[in-house]
């Protein structure tokens, strides 16, 4: 149950965060869904390669390249979903960064109950 009312409460962050982001556009909740949901599967299998890959200039950059590399995950999301679009790489840096809020209140929110 936890699962489907967090991949609901991800489909509203995204929605909100285009509202919020002039820069970002999503059709509909159902095309926001589908970008939470490509969103996800982009985070668990490319997301580590990229990380793994680019470890000498993520040492060297003190962590901060991993937002690059958040923001590049949210382009090639854009890339793949029809509806939902991001200006450029500075609007999908800011829709990584308020979408990680909006899921750090979500995880706040719904506690897993096996903690």
């Amino acid at each position: 149950m936890n699962i489907i009312l967090r991949f609901l409460l991800n489909g509203l962050a995204v929605l909100t965060t285009a509202y919020l982001l002039p820069g970002v556009d999503v059709l509909d909740y159902q095309t926001a869904l589908i970008t939470a949901l490509v969103l996800s599967i982009a985070n668990v299998i490319i997301k580590p390669l990229l990380i793994l890959f680019t470890i000498p200039i993520t040492v060297f950059t003190l962590g901060l390249f991993l937002l690059v590399i958040n923001a590049v995950i949210i382009l090639l999301v854009d890339h793949f979903v029809d509806g939902f679009s991001v200006d450029g790489f500075w609007w999908a840096l800011g829709f990584s960064l308020i979408m990680s809020i909006f899921n750090s209140i979500i995880n706040d929110i719904i506690k897993d109950p096996k903690k």
